[in-house]
């Protein structure tokens, strides 16, 4: 009683068949499930953000805390 030979003539190939496209499949899955779960929420929170953001105000509140070298403070 001997063991059957295994096939290995077209195995690559018979797998490939399989495998690819349940491997696209979750790529594919994936890539969505991040772009609607990270990415937009995160564009959403930047518009939020500078829909308020005054660049001027911000400016004008670090110098006068006198981080910035060459600008003095206006109290100086």
């Amino acid at each position: 009683m001997s063991l059957p030979k295994p096939v290995m003539r077209g195995l690559l190939a018979k797998r490939l068949r399989f495998h690819l496209p349940i491997a696209f499949t979750l790529a594919i899955t994936a890539a969505i499930a991040f772009k609607y779960t990270v990415t937009e929420p995160r564009k959403k929170a930047y518009a939020d953000f500078y829909k308020q953001y005054d660049a001027v105000k911000e400016f004008n509140a670090m110098r006068e805390a006198g981080i910035f070298e060459s600008v003095r403070p206006s109290g100086e």
